[in-house]
This record gives structure tokens, sequence and C-alpha cells, in this order.
């Protein structure tokens, strides 16, 4: 039988994986880049979605707060900060008056030469940047409450005269898309607001998914937050398989983030007639795949379209390892879902991680066997999760395939949602 080769995003590499021909291939529905992608950016900031342009909002303001995404987000920051930045300058506001403020959520700061890789030597040099530390208490503020628990902002961001969020949209297991709110909530909130969104029981909801605003608590919530924290603009890009700009989307921090999360809609969804005996996927590529702690999008978006008890092979380079100290610990001490759920379900015995800790058991619990190709992990990590690393995954597909009659790949690992029906 004639084969194809699926083309597996791997750290900053490809891995050709070649299957028969019957079996499906689930990727994002092609989209064309930008033509001039600096010029579109350019546009959007003149002739925003329900907004005043930014040049009219910046008028009169003394300071502003530009909230980025941090490395772990493949954001094209080098196109779309710097027609940003000179409009706020060419009205009024001073290149040291403008700071850059990473949205690191829980992870960690961005320094050095990859603080460089993310906006560029140009950027770097002329405008203040900092990172948002979720666990120094002087550095946020409390400025309200939701369900009892405090919400509490970065400082930086609060005070400026004119605050501005940026970021990528895409699908996210958690809030249904990327972008928009989520550069407030987790980007720049304090650990014990993220403690209430992060929860045990706000992962284990239902509603809680790729691709689903309607019913989302964890999106819901996150307007909330949002409207509380009252950003002026964001300005959100969409990006195709090649990583370059598709769409620029500027405004209103709710209609504009709607805009392009129904462009992600109509090409990154892809119909599944049924679940599958294997899902063969990646975890994304560099820089999503740095750590295991990211491969959970890769597992829930596999754990969505398999059939109980059955198989996935995932590709991740995760050259950093397993991830922070502390999903390291929890990956090391709990060996399944339920243990997982005796140590973790409690809300008092939250720990920072837990989250995509808890979605990687559930992904192992719901399947009957993970195997992991990564040359990051060690043999060991993967044994105590209760998955195989594998080598060779030519191979191990391979003679998988004799038993898994309805197999489907993912190439993209994340970046595409399968949808059932």
């Amino acid at each position: 039988m004639a084969d194809q080769v699926a083309k597996l995003l791997y750290g900053e590499k490809i891995i050709e994986l070649k299957l028969p021909l019957s079996i499906p291939s689930l990727e994002m529905i092609p989209l064309s880049g930008l033509p001039n992608p600096e010029q579109a950016v350019s546009e959007a900031l003149l002739n925003p979605i329900r907004s005043k342009p930014l040049s009219e909002l910046a008028q009169g303001k003394k300071t502003a707060c530009v909230v980025i995404s941090d490395f772990t987000r493949p954001v094209p920051n080098k196109i779309i900060l710097p027609p940003l930045l000179h409009t706020l300058e060419q009205n009024g506001i001073k290149s040291q008056d403008i700071t850059i403020l990473i949205a690191t959520g829980m992870h960690r700061p961005n320094l050095g030469k990859e603080l460089e890789n993310l906006v560029g030597r140009d950027i770097m040099d002329r405008y203040p940047i900092e990172n948002h530390y979720c666990r120094k208490s002087e550095t946020y503020r409390k400025i309200d409450e939701i369900e009892g628990a405090p919400i509490e902002i970065n400082t930086r961001y609060l005070d400026a005269d004119l605050k501005i969020l940026t970021g990528l949209i895409e699908p996210h297991f958690y809030a249904g898309y990327s972008g928009g709110r989520k550069a407030i909530l987790p980007g720049i909130s304090s650990f014990e607001t993220m403690k209430f969104m992060h929860s045990y029981e706000m992962i284990n909801h239902p509603g809680v998914t790729n691709c689903l605003l309607e019913g989302n608590p964890f999106h819901e919530y996150g307007i909330r937050v949002c409207e509380l924290a009252r950003p002026d603009f964001i300005l959100n890009v969409v990006i195709n398989k090649k990583r370059a700009p598709a769409g620029i989307f500027a405004g209103d921090y709710n209609h504009a983030h709607l805009a392009g999360c129904q462009l992600i809609s109509e090409h990154a969804m892809v119909p599944v007639d049924q679940r599958a005996d294997m899902v063969v996927t990646s975890g994304g590529g560099f820089p999503l795949d740095a750590t295991f702690y990211q491969i959970s999008k890769a597992l829930i978006c596999a754990q969505a379209i398999l059939k109980p008890g059955g198989t996935i092979v995932v590709a991740c380079q995760c050259r950093e390892g397993l991830g922070n100290p502390e999903f390291c610990s929890i990956m090391r001490s709990t060996c399944d879902f339920q243990e997982f759920s005796k140590c973790y379900g409690d809300p008092k015995d939250f720990v920072i991680d837990q989250w995509c800790a808890q979605n990687i058991f559930q992904a192992a619990d719901h399947a009957g066997k993970i195997y992991i190709h990564s040359s990051g992990l060690s043999q060991g990590d993967v044994e105590k999760m209760g998955a195989l690393k594998i080598e060779n995954l030519q191979q191990t597909v391979d003679e998988l395939l004799k038993t898994h009659p309805e197999t489907v790949v993912v190439p993209e690992g994340p970046y595409v949602v399968g949808r059932i029906g």
C-alpha cells in the first residue's frame, strides 16, 4: 500500500513518519499568510473592532503598559510590537514610560538571550521590560473578589494610564481559545487568583475544553476578571502552519478576541467520524514542547478523539525535561489519576502546576497505553507516570498499526482540535 508522510512537529525539527494512506491526518485547514503583516498591524490599530483607534486612546496619556506573552507562545512580537509602540510614541508617550510586561502566569521569567529572542534587540534596548512574578506580593494588589477568591493583578499594569494586551489566538484546552482575557488571567494575576481558576474542580468541569466559550466557566470567569482589570485595547494575532501572521485583531478586549476565535474555529477544528483506536500526535514543536508540562495539551486533544482503552503515541522533544520543580515533584510522587485525585483533589492541598498533571493523568486513565518519543525525558520519569518511552518512533508505530486499525495522526498536536460527529 502506498505511504503518506506525516510531518510531526518536534522541537525545532520535523519528524517524518511513514503511514498508510488510509490513515486520516488531522491538519489545520490552510491559512494564507498576510502579504504585508506590518502594514496589517498598522491598519488594525487605525481601524480597530468596537474601539477608538489606538492613536486616539494614547493622546493625553503619560504612561502605558503593553502586556505580552512569555516564550512558551510563538507570538510574532517582532512584527506586531513595532507599529504598536511607534503609535504610542507618536502620540506623546515617551519610550521610557512604556513598560512591556511579560505575562508569565506561573512560568519562569524570560531573561537574557531568551528575552532578546522574544522581542528583539531593538525593543529590548529601548523600552523597560518586566517579568510578572505571581508570588511576589509587592508586585500586585487586590481589585475585587469572585466567589470568595481574591482578584489580584500586577500593579505595573494597574497603575498605567493606558493598558494594552497582546497575544496569540489558538485552541486552548481550558479557555477554549488563548489570547484576549488570558493575558490578564493567568498572565499577570497572583498565585491566589490562579488557585481559583486552576482548581481541581474547575479543570474537571466538562465545559472547560478546547474551542468552547459558551458554558465554559474558565472563559466566563476570565471575562469577568478582565472586565475588572479594564484593559483599554488588545492586539491579537492568528498564525498559520508556518507561524506567519494570518490574521490581526485589534480593539475591544472581548469583541476583537471573538473575531479571532471565529477564524480559528473555521481553520483549526476538524471533524472526525468516530473515535480512534490509536492517536499519533506531537507536542506542537518548540517552544510549546520545551517541557512535558505543556504536553498535557496534546494528550487532552488526543483523548477527545480516542476510544476508552485506546493508545496514544506522542512525539515531544522536552529539551528542558519535565518542567518546573513543583511539576516534577507531582509527576514523580503520583502514578495514576486515582492517586493524584486523592492527593490533590481537596482545595486545601492545591499546589502550583497541579492542573497540567491532572490532565496528563486523566488522559492516561482514559487510554490503555501512552507511548512517548522524547530525547529530553528520562526512562524513569516516563515509566513513573505509567507510560512507555520509545526510541524508534517509526518501528513502534508500524508494530502498533497491526492491532490498531482505526488510527488517526495529528502532526501539529494541540494546534488542531478534532471534533467527533
